[in-house]
């Protein structure tokens, strides 16, 4: 029962995580109003991102570390310079051993970058084209997948059924799956919707694109990484993280209830497979970020596909959007004791990357903010809030519902004299209302998911808009019931 507990927090980060990315072009908009107008000037950038940000970021990472909510290692940098590189906290808290530039993390959905660099690399080969069925590559493939192509899997628009949702992975996330095993368990599923019809995060849609690039190569998608990726790239710290090998400096993973710290729950990582079985480093990313923009890995026009989103700010293997008035490209990544973020400002040279073995780290929020200390705009340094008691009836006063935009709807009620919050349906699963201790009369907190809501009243002292904050993003939900 406690290890089933600690998969389903899991999933209510990944919930959290994917809220703040469906709305991540609010959430932009919201932050560049508070920093500086302007039009991007490359020259300023280039001064403001090579000036010494060193005692900032380490403010900012201390705080974010005694506020519980980070290990692991972080990586600036700007045209190929490390700007900041450093280990935070333990890589194994039982040995004492700490988190430094070389520890290695299961960098969970990140992995499918490198899921979508491969097929870019086949397609540039002639090997493959995106329009393929993915019928080509699947053996009794059933026929509503005929119309589904290597570009809906790439860009999360096949409308594929789901396996991996909260309540069935629960019960297989331990077990060995071979890939045949895991295309059967979602092949003859009904289809969501209708391919190319919407954007849907879809893990299945990942690993099918492994299944392409066995296929296609006549590889296993381990073996064709390393040859074509990651040996041609020197990036020697990078590899799929099967369970059996030694593999040096690899960091345990681990998830914290409270003040508590806790080993984090075991999943075989044949399910994760080519949507999310990788590890890396930071210094191994940075090497792939120089490869890409050099320009001879992939070509720029390879790259310009992979970084156009085709729907839900997703293009082929990146998340795109616009940061700080800056074209930013980047993807989160998490598993049970890990969680992972890279991003890259393609026109400023400018890459950050968090890796982390503690699945409750903030590492949408610390990606944000380290670009805000690289680029000169406003953040805020994390800190402890002090949970103080409220009256019941004042509680009572905030249940009812919440709308930040069409259709998504957030829900407070209360439960034993505790607010809680129950966030929309993200597609990803149904997941527990999260309780929020009050930090004030008005503003409550969550502490183990960095999650604030904060509640504003009308002159007649009426409740009438929730504030809610994930991740150190703001979205304003006016309440309707």
């Amino acid at each position: 029962m406690k290890h089933q507990f600690a998969l389903q927090k899991g999933f209510v980060l990944l919930a959290l995580a994917a809220v703040t990315l469906n709305s991540f072009s609010l959430s932009v908009n919201a932050q560049t109003t508070i920093g500086v107008d302007r039009n991007t000037d490359l020259q300023q950038t280039s001064r403001a991102a090579s000036a010494d940000i060193t005692p900032k970021v380490s403010e900012y990472m201390n705080a974010l570390v005694k506020a519980g909510w980070f290990s692991g290692s972080i990586l600036i940098a700007q045209n190929g310079k490390v700007l900041v590189s450093k280990g935070y906290g333990m890589a194994s808290v039982e040995l004492e051993v700490a988190n430094t530039p070389q520890t290695k993390f299961r960098v969970g959905s990140i992995t499918k970058v490198f899921t979508a660099t491969a097929i870019m690399l086949l397609q540039e080969r002639g090997k493959l084209s995106l329009q393929d069925s993915i019928c080509k590559y699947v053996v009794d493939c059933p026929a509503s997948w005929q119309p589904i192509t290597i570009h809906h899997l790439l860009s999360h628009t096949s409308g594929l059924a789901k396996h991996d949702t909260a309540g069935v992975y629960l019960k297989t996330a331990t077990l060995p799956m071979t890939l045949t095993q895991m295309i059967e368990s979602f092949k003859n599923k009904p289809a969501d919707f209708q391919p190319g019809e919407k954007f849907d995060y879809n893990n299945n849609g990942y690993i099918l694109l492994g299944q392409v690039i066995e296929k296609t190569s006549g590889q296993s998608y381990e073996a064709f990484l390393k040859e074509n990726i990651f040996q041609p790239l020197k990036m020697l710290d990078s590899g799929y993280d099967n369970h059996d090998p030694i593999i040096k400096n690899r960091a345990a993973g681990y998830r914290s209830e409270g003040a508590t710290l806790f080993n984090a729950a075991y999943i075989d990582q044949s399910q994760p497979f080519s949507a999310g079985a990788l590890y890396s480093t930071t210094g191994d990313l940075l090497l792939l970020d120089q490869a890409l923009n050099d320009g001879k890995f992939l070509s720029p026009k390879t790259q310009e596909t992979m970084t156009t989103a085709v729907s839900g700010n997703y293009g082929y293997g990146w998340f795109v959007n616009k940061q700080f008035n800056r074209r930013a490209v980047f993807h989160p990544g998490g598993v049970p004791g890990f969680s992972a973020m890279i991003t890259r400002f393609p026109d400023e040279k400018v890459m950050i990357v968090t890796l982390s073995n503690l699945e409750n780290s903030q590492i949408i929020r610390a990606g944000n903010d380290l670009a805000a200390i690289v680029f000169g705009e406003k953040y805020e340094v994390p800190r402890v809030r002090t949970a103080v008691k409220i009256d019941r009836t004042l509680l009572n006063s905030y249940v009812g519902e919440y709308e930040d935009r069409p259709g998504r709807i957030t829900a407070i009620f209360v439960d034993h004299d505790i607010l809680m919050l129950q966030l929309a349906n993200t597609g990803i699963g149904k997941f527990d209302p999260i309780p929020m201790s009050a930090e004030s009369d008005r503003e409550f907190f969550d502490p183990l998911h960095d999650t604030q809501a904060i509640f504003v009243k009308d002159a007649g002292g009426h409740v009438i808009e929730m504030v809610l904050r994930i991740n150190g993003r703001e979205f304003h939900a006016k309440k309707i019931k």
